[in-house]
């Protein structure tokens, strides 16, 4: 009981951190969608960087490295380091420049502005908003998995001892588990997907959306990047007492360095060359997803806060150093738990999400494993938070004021708006939530491909002027077709290791799904720009303005 009492008193701090927030609110929409401008660098890499580390980035990588070995870093921890920086420093600034010299809130507003076309939104909206739900479903999805493996107890010839909660506590529904596909029953209070008297993932992932949604609403998005600033601080420190504590205690040696060495030898040989049991060509190919980032439209949302373009000078430094200290323990501790110094038990190593939360569990003390998800969440709501402020913005700016008349409702109601589609948006991701649709980290990818196919026609619109509206919607409409006709031939992202094969010389290469879309997507974009008209010269003259 002790975690839980712990992981309830800082869900109560970020609750009174939104409320302080919304009582320094200058009360206009402006300021509850962008924090009016006002985010100094320290407080921009901050929340930046916790809006970018997501469950995928913890929970994800973990289980994907317990799974398929330390190549895993190389694959996404070492190029997004670098990736997301260039973004920041290609994208970034040159939108946040538009943003503050035109208005703008979205990334529709931008695109309409650039392509001379109303049109754009009705097709660049829903696949945003589309894209933005696994996002979502990553995050609550874990959150409830890693309370519930925390609080639970120990199943000891079929008895759940040390239970935090006697069975019987919740209803059938949240303590049982899934339907077993060959039984048709489900799994039992200490079967293995039962809750064996932990906090049962449905209920702390609904606790989990109420507490975001809490300081969401009444913070705006002033109240989101404090608490991002605040939860970013969280899971580093608490990341990296907790690599340290675990070091120490799976070691067994006395020194720091003698327990990474053991640790390290532990690995098993396929989980330890650099792309453990990934083919080269999938591992190199992977180096494509993190350009996802240029596409997120709650990390557009975020530059936009930005107080001047030099404000982003210590997100460009910082983000990739960040990136290693957080990534790096992961990776290794989902390493070593497939090593022979940790026993995973058999219903953890089914289910690779479960396997951060086991070794914090294996620290021993219920005040630090209390401490420690802490941090995990605090790294889960950092994202959270900003995707659900995001979808509000998006639709009170580019369907409820565009389609109404701007000046049809009041600043308030303007606020208002937004809050509702927030608690929408809640709703519906909590509700897709319980169908369990699949692995962390591939909803990730899958995710994250969509966005980054989407990467060429941000990158053309603030660079080509020959773009046009005409090659933009073949790149969107390209992108979501073979994205969704990908998606089906993975079984929806249950074939977890799913790859295209490309026959070569000979030889047939494996590639990750996000090739084919983004080499669809840019190939669309540029035969069709090259074949219609080009924007007018007043647009050109506004995006390029000549420098004398």
């Amino acid at each position: 009981m002790t975690q839980l009492y712990v992981i309830a008193g800082y869900l109560a701090v970020l609750i009174t951190l939104g409320a302080f927030a919304s009582r320094l609110s200058r009360g206009t929409s402006k300021d509850y969608l962008l924090a009016s401008h006002s985010i100094g660098p320290v407080l921009l890499l901050l929340s930046v960087f916790g809006t970018t580390m997501t469950a995928f980035a913890l929970v994800g990588s973990t289980g994907e490295s317990f799974s398929r070995g330390v190549g895993v870093y190389g694959m996404l921890a070492s190029s997004s380091g670098i990736i997301h920086s260039l973004c920041f420093f290609v994208l970034g600034v040159k939108l946040w420049q538009f943003g503050h010299k035109y208005g703008y809130r979205t990334q529709v507003q931008f695109f309409r502005d650039r392509l001379e076309s109303d049109r754009i939104g009705l097709v660049l909206f829903p696949v945003l908003v589309a894209l933005v739900i696994p996002y979502l479903l990553i995050g609550v999805m874990a959150s409830g998995i890693f309370i519930n493996v925390v609080t639970q107890g120990r199943v000891v010839d079929g008895e759940v001892q040390g239970a935090t909660f006697a069975e019987g506590t919740f209803p059938a529904f949240f303590e049982d588990g899934s339907l077993n596909a060959e039984t048709g029953e489900r799994d039992g209070f200490a079967g293995a997907t039962g809750s064996k008297g932990g906090l049962p993932r449905h209920i702390a992932s609904l606790v989990i959306c109420t507490v975001v949604l809490g300081y969401v609403f009444f913070g705006g998005m002033r109240g989101t990047a404090w608490a991002n600033g605040f939860q970013t601080s969280v899971f580093m420190v608490l990341g990296v007492v907790m690599f340290y504590l675990l070091t120490q205690q799976l070691g067994g040696e006395d020194s720091f360095v003698a327990n990474l060495k053991k640790l390290s030898a532990s690995i098993p040989d396929i989980k330890r060359i650099r792309e453990g049991n990934i083919s080269p060509t999938k591992f190199f190919t992977y180096m494509l997803v993190p350009l996802s980032v240029g596409m997120f439209p709650h990390l557009f949302q975020h530059w936009l806060t930005a107080k001047r373009a030099s404000t982003f000078k210590l997100s460009v430094v910082m983000h990739p150093i960040f990136i290693m200290i957080v990534w790096a323990p992961c990776v290794l501790m989902g390493a070593w738990a497939a090593g022979a110094l940790v026993n995973v038990p058999p219903p953890v190593a089914a289910d690779p999400n479960k396997v951060l939360a086991f070794m914090v569990r294996s620290t021993g003390s219920d005040l630090l494993a209390g401490l420690l998800t802490a941090g995990v969440l605090a790294a889960i709501m950092s994202s959270l938070d900003s995707q659900f402020l995001c979808l509000g913005t998006m639709f009170t700016t580019d369907v409820a004021q565009h389609y109404a008349g701007k000046d049809r409702f009041t600043d308030t109601q303007v606020t208002w708006i937004a809050r509702a589609f927030i608690v929408a948006i809640v709703a519906v991701t909590y509700t897709l939530s319980l169908f369990e649709p699949g692995a962390v980290f591939a909803l990730g990818v899958w995710c994250f491909s969509g966005f980054a196919s989407l990467f060429p026609l941000c990158f053309a619109a603030l660079y080509w002027r020959g773009l046009t509206k005409w090659g933009a919607y073949a790149s969107v409409l390209t992108t979501i077709a073979v994205w969704f006709y990908l998606l089906d031939a993975s079984d929806y992202a249950r074939d977890e290791a799913y790859a295209i094969p490309v026959p070569l010389g000979g030889a047939t290469y494996e590639v990750m799904p996000v090739v084919p879309m983004f080499l669809a997507s840019t190939f669309a974009l540029v035969v069709v720009s090259l074949l219609t008209p080009k924007p007018s010269e007043a647009t050109l003259a506004k995006f390029f303005p000549v420098k004398n």
